[in-house]
């Protein structure tokens, strides 16, 4: 039995599209139909059922998927037993939200074509709720977003989340430590309108019964930054991301009475049976998050393997 043939079954099962499959796979959909077709001649039994536009397994292609998994997860297994110390030579489509790219993804992504430099990486820099429908389509490997990714074969893992700071200019913004009061006044500048930032901001104010003043909402980090060094307003930003701007000493991070919500990180990535590159490259995100200074909570350094529940408290989109 041709073993493409097998993964090209797999792969049109788990995204539940013989178009999304083809994609993943880098095969054009006649290609992938012939594959199907070709398998399903060599078994003997109908796999896909075609009587309509609705995606179906037959009986026999549910039960031929678990045959699959166990097929292309022993090929795994003996690549690795066989080829062991071996390069990982793969290529990965890798999404991350705006906080993590300018807070730690390029030094991390640095590091990790050092460590396998035969990684090919296609990288999308995208909002939380894009980049999750991009993970459950099959369209994205892993994902880094401030929500988790929930669908069949979708694994989600917590990383430590983001430390938010109070951002200001430093020739207009000197008092020693600011009161909510004294941030009401202000212009405000949070991330797009629905996002955990957004969310977390109004709430403080909120609960704390100060009415602010205006809250502008903007998706770009550097739209942000530039504001506020134009004397616009104060942003709420992480505050890796502000270390990370070497060359804006006219940022200062701003003592608040009331700190803000960190900002949650997930990792969210679709299981594959034929190579372990997606936990490969995981592993190496949660130990490099794990040594960033400033890094409070501590997760486990390898994938559980179950999904990490929804956020009760944010179910709209985030940044």
């Amino acid at each position: 039995m041709n073993l493409r043939f097998v993964e090209a079954f797999y792969w049109v099962a788990s995204l539940k599209s013989v178009t999304r499959a083809a994609d993943k796979l880098f095969l054009t959909q006649s290609a992938m139909s012939s594959r199907i077709a070709a398998l399903e001649e060599e078994l003997g039994v109908l796999l896909l059922d075609r009587r309509d536009k609705q995606f179906r397994l037959t009986v026999a292609g549910a039960r031929f998927f678990t045959y699959a998994q166990r097929m292309l997860a022993l090929q795994r297994e003996a690549k690795a037993e066989m080829g062991s110390g071996a390069a990982l030579a793969v290529s990965l489509r890798i999404g991350a939200i705006e906080s993590v790219l300018h807070s730690w993804l390029i030094p991390w992504i640095e590091k990790l074509r050092t460590d396998h430099p035969a990684l090919a990486l296609e990288l999308t820099v995208e909002t939380t709720p894009i980049l999750v429908e991009q993970v459950q389509r099959g369209t994205q490997d892993i994902v880094f977003a401030a929500l988790p990714a929930a669908a069949d074969g979708v694994r989600s893992h917590n990383l430590p989340p983001m430390e938010m700071v109070f951002i200001g200019h430093a020739q207009r913004h000197r008092k020693r430590r600011y009161a909510l009061d004294d941030l009401a006044a202000l212009e405000l500048l949070t991330f797009q309108r629905g996002s955990h930032p957004h969310v977390a901001l109004l709430d403080l104010f909120r609960q704390e019964e100060v009415e602010p003043g205006r809250v502008h909402t903007i998706s770009s980090i550097s739209a942000m930054v530039q504001l506020v060094q134009g004397g616009f307003g104060v942003a709420t930003l992480p505050l890796n991301a502000v270390r990370r701007m070497h060359n804006s000493p006219d940022l200062r991070p701003l003592a608040c009475d009331h700190a803000l919500q960190p900002l949650p990180i997930h990792a969210s990535y679709r299981t594959d049976p034929t190579t372990d590159a997606v936990e490969t490259v995981l592993k190496s995100a949660l130990a490099f998050v794990e040594a960033l200074p400033g890094t409070r909570a501590r997760v486990a350094r390898a994938p559980s393997g179950r999904a990490t529940p929804r956020s009760r408290a944010s179910k709209k989109s985030m940044t």
